[in-house]
């Protein structure tokens, strides 16, 4: 325990005599180093994770949390059955169905590799946020027959929604009329010579935008029923979207839904469909958690070393403390107490410091939307960041003074007294 004695020199040794204000000069540079690594991590980890979180967001927003597949088959016909089955799991809020396919979208000016998406409007919207998305023109219009209104002398175009810059690559907007080409020919088995590519035209209904660009430049909607009619899949869908009211729970209710429906149908969470881009961030904030411990790593050399100048100035005082009964476990308590002061302060002055860093930031740092995806930097400080940070600064100061501390400890009575 740390005796009331102990409390008073160590806090009456941080302050310098008139004739040696080096050491409180020291004392202050080593609060500040440890003020300025508390800070730029707590930035840093503030601004990886708001930018994870930021990119996590769009991604939830335009694919849902589950997604549920055949694993002997690329389509399930009973897709209905097992969505209301789904959403009988617990947790599960709702399920749709979806055909996924890649096909070359042309328009007059442009072409463009794609994805399509079937998906049925009314029950999506429950599932993801695309309908939120929507910028320009309706989603439900995606299953009008004629995809809004045509000419008399044309035929019936069903609807499609496109991404944002797929729209301006292709120099298209709502109501103009786009080709679908699709590699499954009408007809044409896969074992022909020949095959025919199938090509029909959509109407553009709605321009969406999720945030991301690859999804903005790579995507497209139809309706569920036009996507299997031009596909050839026969009443049938490509797999599952389910979402559930717990993002972070996702991977134990695809388990419980894999339970639910058994073999050979399988559900995939969020997670496991982005593990690379999530681990990437991951990695990426950790590394920059640990490049940047070594700022207070630095900051911890002055505490070494002006604990090191207290103790060769405070030689006399030692040695009488020593003479007077004071244990080597005592002064050491004393020097420790010191790197542990300076420690604390700076933690305690670098936390606000890093909020206000990260305030400063968000509010006016702002960025052109036309240019950027995004309107200013994603913030947000997890109260686990700003603990480690807290207790690995403590920790480094308190490391540092070890040295200083055993020093001291080892001092001897008489020989620092005899020159007195």
């Amino acid at each position: 325990m740390l005796n009331s004695y102990e409390l008073f020199v160590g806090l009456r040794y941080l302050r310098a005599k008139r004739r040696n204000r080096t050491i409180s000069l020291n004392t202050v540079v080593s609060i500040a180093g440890i003020t300025l690594g508390v800070a730029a991590l707590i930035g840093t980890l503030g601004i990886m994770t708001g930018f994870k979180e930021d990119l996590q967001a769009k991604i939830l927003g335009t694919t849902s949390h589950i997604v549920v597949q055949d694993r002997t088959r690329d389509g399930m016909a009973d897709y209905d059955a097992l969505a209301a089955k789904i959403e009988r799991v617990p947790h599960v809020v709702a399920a749709t169905p979806f055909i996924y396919r890649q096909v070359l979208l042309t328009s007059q000016s442009a072409v463009q590799g794609i994805v399509v998406r079937g998906i049925d409007p009314k029950r999506e919207v429950r599932v993801t946020e695309v309908g939120r998305n929507i910028i320009k023109g309706r989603l439900e219009e995606l299953e009008s027959e004629a995809g809004g209104a045509a000419p008399p002398d044309s035929s019936p175009k069903p609807g499609m929604a496109l991404g944002r810059e797929l729209a301006l690559r292709l120099g298209v907007t709502v109501g103009d009329s786009v080709n679908v080409v699709s590699p499954v020919g009408s007809g044409a088995s896969l074992s022909s010579v020949l095959m025919t590519p199938k090509i029909r035209t959509f109407r553009v209904v709605a321009i969406f935008q999720s945030g991301m660009y690859e999804y903005d430049s790579s995507l497209a909607y139809l309706s569920l029923a036009e996507a299997q009619k031009f596909f050839n899949l026969t009443a049938a869908a490509t797999g599952i979207e389910v979402k559930v009211d717990d993002i972070f729970q996702a991977a134990e209710i695809a388990r419980a839904i894999d339970h639910e429906l058994g073999f050979p149908y399988w559900a995939r969470d969020w997670m496991q469909l982005n593990r690379n881009l999530l681990s990437a961030l991951k990695l990426e904030k950790t590394m920059m958690f640990l490049l940047l411990v070594l700022i207070i790593a630095v900051a911890s050399f002055n505490i070494i070393s002006t604990l090191t100048m207290i103790v060769t100035e405070k030689q006399r005082e030692i040695a009488i403390l020593k003479a007077m009964g004071a244990t080597r476990r005592a002064i050491m308590r004393i020097f420790m107490l010191n790197g542990l002061i300076i420690g604390v302060t700076g933690t305690v002055i670098g936390i606000p410091l890093g909020y206000t860093f990260l305030y400063l930031i968000e509010k006016y740092w702002t960025f052109d939307q036309t240019v950027y995806y995004i309107a200013h930097i994603p913030v947000h400080v997890q109260t686990l960041d700003v603990l480690l940070v807290s207790f690995s600064a403590i920790l480094i100061s308190f490391a540092a003074t070890v040295y200083p501390s055993l020093q001291a400890a080892k001092l001897d009575p008489a020989a620092a007294l005899r020159y007195e």
